[in-house]
């Protein structure tokens, strides 16, 4: 699996553009091929602050993504940003979830 994170420091001003461009991305993205979750956040303590966090379930899934001319529409709410965006893309090899809380919380209760 592969998260890609992209944070952006939009103008207050421009966030009504960016917020409608940036939904239509999640939800197109949601039906390509791959596609895991797409999602678009703001930050609560800046206001200027967007992000948006998309997972796949392999590499190839995501190229295809950014090749796409929806990604186009990306690039140019990431030209808006006030500063350099931040732009991640993490691959993940295993995924747990409430089980890992469980087996550290009762191993430390042994000790």
């Amino acid at each position: 699996m592969v998260i890609s994170t992209i944070r952006m420091t939009i103008p207050v001003a421009k966030h009504n553009d960016a917020l409608r461009i940036l939904r239509s991305i999640a939800v197109q993205s949601r039906d390509e091929q791959g596609g895991l979750v797409y999602s678009v956040y703001k930050d609560i303590e800046d206001d200027k602050v967007l992000m948006i966090q998309g997972n796949w379930k392999s590499e190839e899934n995501m190229g295809q993504h950014i090749r796409s001319d929806e990604y186009r529409n990306l690039l140019l709410v990431l030209e808006m940003s006030l500063k350099q965006p931040e732009i991640r893309f993490d691959t993940i090899s295993n995924s747990t979830g409430i089980e890992t809380i469980e087996e550290i919380r009762s191993a430390s209760d042994i000790g």
